[in-house]
């Protein structure tokens, strides 16, 4: 019988061979190797298994989503979408026999039937995955099991799963959104007056009467990396920075399990953002520091919007890793369950990133480095923009921290070839080609400020708080916004809203033309990437919100 080796992130489902460059099963320097596991001790751990149909609902979502089809906002409900994709009953059978062979019996699935969660011991996870051997790793006061060492499955297994989730993965470290004493010394003037929620919705032309009032709306953030938001904060935020706006001052759900201790500085930025910004709109938070020290947080948001009927319409998420620390079929299948999202209209915002271009230092030569989700295709990607100067707010320049670039996994979408290709064409002179995947999918699609926000957490106002992690719930909130007035003339939500916005080629928008982000350090390039220029451009996209033309755009 053949083997399929599984390397790295999850599993790397191969045929026969170790792939060579997911062959990093290394611990990051960050994680501490703590002890051995004892075998009695508990694991749970994600299939993944292989979907049906996965070409015809990438077409479907072209379908809708395209505001020239028949079809368009013609979405379809989670049950209409697991009948599309759940697997065949061969790759049911194959897998539920093989995990039943090893005494695997707690199991459960979703709605679309193509995850299955399996708790099971240390012991059983070893003799499931031959090679395997967990161990506890700790980072800060933050535990995990991982397993560090190569495994395999036979090939009659390895045919049905995409990827095994809780083996070999660490969460990414969590990023400083500050950029610190830097950004002070420019200007104490700039960092007494700062992004407050009335800054933004001036900028962006939002004014007091451009709160929800739709009963059927919502919109979300997700919390990962241990990061918890504090509902006194919210409260002491919005008595402090909302009152020239009807606004709601409290989450109305929370999904999952707050952790304690401290306020993060991260979720309490999303989440007092988006709630400024999509004013007066029912918000919920998804938030699982895991059951088990073997989950993956951000897979389990994936597992929730696959097994709830009624989610929020926009979700914002301030989350990503590079690419080359992922294996090409996790971010394939993660890419089809945004594919899945889009489908039951929902918009799935990703923060671009705060590294600029990145890069990646190999042997020979350095690349930059793109983003994982900012990568996807199917995600609409936010960058970030400065203001110009500290007294000039209304002018925004390009961001440096403002991640952007070209996916070395996903291909160039055909929404976004004729923008890509004309920015390609136009700005001189570009990076060596040597650095980047000119066929790929570029990124970002738009941004919004991303610089020197107030913040409240653990009770305290925060000042110079930055990143596109805030850039990303603005736009989020004003997508809510949008689909407020939609819901109030009978239309439906935006959904995957990129095909929609490249056809509108900057309209609504404020085009961002001015500034680079940083990328490579060396004597080619000397730390610059890619540059802002007229349209559509791999730092800031096309721009950023011009909130009443926006919503005039988007109201047919």
């Amino acid at each position: 019988m053949r083997i399929a080796v599984f390397v790295l992130s999850f599993i790397w489902l191969v045929s026969g061979e170790l792939l060579e460059d997911d062959q990093d099963s290394s611990v990051p320097e960050d994680w501490i190797l703590v002890e051995g596991v004892k075998p009695l001790e508990e694991v749970e751990l994600t299939f993944a298994l292989k979907q049906q149909n996965v070409k015809q609902m990438k077409e479907l979502l072209k379908l809708v989503s395209d505001p020239d089809s028949h079809q368009y906002g013609k979405h379809l409900s989670l049950e209409e979408v697991a009948a599309l994709v759940k697997p065949s009953q061969l790759t049911e059978n194959v897998i539920q026999n093989w995990l039943q062979s090893h005494g695997v019996k707690n199991c459960h699935t979703v709605v679309t039937r193509d995850f299955l969660q399996c708790v099971m011991t240390v012991q059983v996870a070893e003799a499931l995955l031959p090679g395997a051997k967990f161990h506890r790793y700790r980072r800060h006061s933050h535990t995990l099991l991982r397993s560090t060492s190569l495994y395999s499955v036979h090939e009659d297994v390895h045919r049905h799963l995409d990827f095994v989730g809780g083996v070999h993965r660490f969460p990414p470290k969590g990023k400083d959104i500050s950029k610190g004493t830097e950004g002070a010394r420019q200007s104490a003037l700039r960092y007494q007056l700062g992004a407050t929620p009335s800054v933004i919705r001036t900028r962006y032309n939002l004014t007091a009467k451009d709160v929800g009032t739709a009963t059927n709306n919502s919109q979300a953030v997700a919390q990962f990396l241990e990061e918890y938001y504090h509902p006194a904060d919210l409260a002491e935020f919005m008595r402090l920075f909302a009152g020239g706006f009807t606004h709601m001052s409290a989450v109305d759900r929370v999904v999952g399990t707050q952790g304690g201790g401290e306020a993060g500085t991260e979720a309490s930025l999303d989440v007092e953002y988006i709630m400024s910004s999509g004013a007066n709109i029912s918000t919920w938070v998804f938030t699982n520091p895991g059951r088990h020290e073997s989950q993956e947080p951000f897979l389990q948001w994936i597992l929730l919007l696959n097994n709830m009927s009624a989610v929020p319409w926009v979700h914002t998420i301030s989350y990503g890793d590079d690419e080359d620390s992922l294996s090409d079929a996790y971010m394939k299948r993660i890419n089809t369950e945004f594919m899945k999202a889009g489908l039951r209209g929902i918009s799935l915002l990703f923060a671009s990133g705060d590294s600029g271009a990145g890069c990646r230092h190999l042997s020979k030569k350095n690349t930059f480095r793109p983003s994982f989700p900012a990568s996807s295709p199917y995600v609409t990607t936010v960058g970030g923009t400065s203001f110009k100067g500290p007294l000039k707010f209304n002018y925004e320049v390009t961001d440096y921290i403002s991640g952007g670039g070209f996916s070395n996994v996903f291909a160039m979408p055909d929404y976004q070839v004729g923008a890509v290709q004309a920015y390609l064409k136009s700005v001189q002179p570009l990076p060596p080609q040597t650095y980047f995947n000119i066929t790929g999918r570029a990124y970002p699609d738009l941004a919004a400020l991303s610089d020197n926000y107030w913040v409240v957490t653990n009770l305290k106002s925060v000042p110079s708080v930055s990143g596109t992690s805030a850039s990303t719930p603005v736009v989020g909130g004003m997508l809510s916004l949008i689909n407020d007035q939609r819901f109030l003339k009978g239309l439906s939500s935006l959904g995957f809203i990129n095909p929609r916005l490249y056809k509108l080629q900057g309209k609504g928008l404020y085009d961002v033309t001015q500034g680079c982000h940083m990328s490579c350090r060396d004597d080619k390039i000397k730390g610059k990437g890619f540059c802002a220029s007229p349209s559509w451009d791999p730092v800031t996209g096309w721009g950023t919100p011009n909130y009443p033309a926006l919503l005039k755009a988007l109201m047919d």
